[in-house]
């Protein structure tokens, strides 16, 4: 098997350029069946430890930034930064790419909510959803993000306010003991007040009824369905996942155990696996 090389690239989305982590042998993927990898909260730096295995599994991993998180350029506002909004964007960027519907899609933490409304929420055709310790149903927002609802906070919080946040956020959200260069790369995109201002609409758009209005519809959607969670998530409890797994029909969970809300972080290879098998299933 040839090795695997990860790369960033951009692709122009709305006038911008859009950036995304992917991952290739010598042949450059493009045959490969492509794979949308959504982040929430974070970024596209959350999947880059279980690129390379998706890639030798014969997969193409496209992981985004949304517009204005990240690299990507843009900003975002309140309304561009709510979930209906970012679906719409994430279909564009998915038609740039060259990722040719049924889209094959996972989701973390609020990216899961995102694909959760790409698969029942419009128009798209979704072959595959994945969720990865995302939001569903009344769990989201979390305390550390729903504060940013409130317009006094968004006007007091300034670059370091922010940074010393989300370090704390980073720090929990690994699970593990992490070396400052880790955290330090986590955390480096919002040393820009532009994706600031990007995060902080994120967290302000952040609203569970967009996932709770979903539920009927994912309850009556045939699409395939895979959970994989970190059982030791302090931000998504594991419980989510099982309510979601016995509510919603044609969807499997796969436990992570000594994982937090990053389960990539602690156990690559098993995110890894699961996600590979779960998309390449009937030669889908």
């Amino acid at each position: 098997m040839s090795s695997m090389t990860i790369t960033r690239k951009t692709v122009d989305v709305d006038g911008r350029p859009a950036s995304y982590l992917t991952a290739a042998g010598a042949d450059g993927g493009a045959d490969r069946p492509p794979v949308l990898l959504l982040h929430g909260t974070y970024w596209s730096r959350v999947w880059l430890p279980v690129l390379t295995e998706l890639a030798a599994a014969g997969l193409r991993p496209v992981a985004v930034d949304l517009p204005g998180l990240g690299r990507s350029a843009g900003e975002l506002d309140a309304r561009s930064a709510t979930v209906p909004a970012l679906a719409d964007w994430v279909r564009r960027f998915a038609a740039a790419v060259g990722a040719d519907e049924p889209l094959r899609v996972a989701g973390h933490d609020i990216g899961g909510a995102i694909a959760q409304h790409l698969a029942v929420g419009g128009d798209t055709d979704v072959a595959r959803l994945a969720l990865v310790n995302s939001v569903t149903y009344d769990s989201w927002p979390v305390p550390g993000v729903e504060r940013y609802r409130n317009p006094e906070v968004v006007a007091a919080t300034g670059v370091d306010e922010l940074l010393a946040a989300r370090r704390t956020a980073v720090t929990t959200a690994l699970g593990r003991p992490a070396t400052e260069e880790e955290i330090a790369e986590y955390l480096d995109p919002w040393r820009s007040p532009r994706v600031g201002r990007s995060w902080m609409a994120l967290a302000g758009a952040a609203d569970s009824r967009y996932t709770l209005d979903l539920l009927p519809a994912l309850r009556r959607s045939r699409i395939p369905k895979l959970l994989v969670w970190g059982e030791d998530d302090t931000f998504q409890n594991i419980a989510y996942a099982e309510r979601f797994t016995q509510d919603i029909p044609h969807t499997e969970l796969i436990r992570v155990p000594n994982a937090g809300h990053i389960p990539m972080e602690n156990d690559a290879k098993t995110v890894a696996s699961a996600l590979s098998t779960f998309f390449l299933l009937d030669g889908s």
